[in-house]
């Protein structure tokens, strides 16, 4: 695990699923979320969505489930920010990746701030970009 870097810290949808889940991660998450001001790109509430629709082909989560999970993320301190679109395409493109990762990686480079996600794939990518990242293992 890396230390804080920045008073910023940008999150993504697997963070935040882990912490409102419950699952093994989330005292570490929580610990290296303290004291640092949270900041997602603003599609970040569509993208819980998308994950939550996930966990239900899965039978991970019911609706209600996922409804109150949704209500919990509402009340969390995420400033939504926003990127260039043009700058996502164009990472999108260079990284072959999803738009919605490469929002997240935009709004890392825009506000200069390291990001805290458990989506390997996107981690590798924000190392591919030189975006400091923050690691969890178990």
């Amino acid at each position: 695990m890396t230390e804080k870097i920045s008073k910023r810290l940008v999150v993504d949808t697997s963070v935040i699923i882990a912490v409102i889940l419950n699952e093994a991660t989330k005292p570490i998450l929580v610990e290296l979320t303290r004291d640092v001001r949270l900041i997602a790109p603003r599609s970040l509430p569509w993208e819980m969505g998308n994950a939550f629709s996930a966990m239900f082909k899965r039978k991970r989560l019911s609706v209600a489930e996922a409804t109150t999970a949704f209500q919990i993320y509402q009340h969390l301190p995420i400033s939504l920010v926003e990127v260039s679109f043009e700058t996502a395409l164009h990472l999108s493109a260079q990284l072959n990746i999803y738009a919605y990762d490469a929002y997240l990686l935009a709004c890392a480079l825009k506000y200069q701030s390291p990001l805290l996600s458990l989506d390997k794939k996107l981690v590798q990518s924000a190392k591919q970009l030189n975006i400091a990242v923050l690691e969890v293992t178990l």
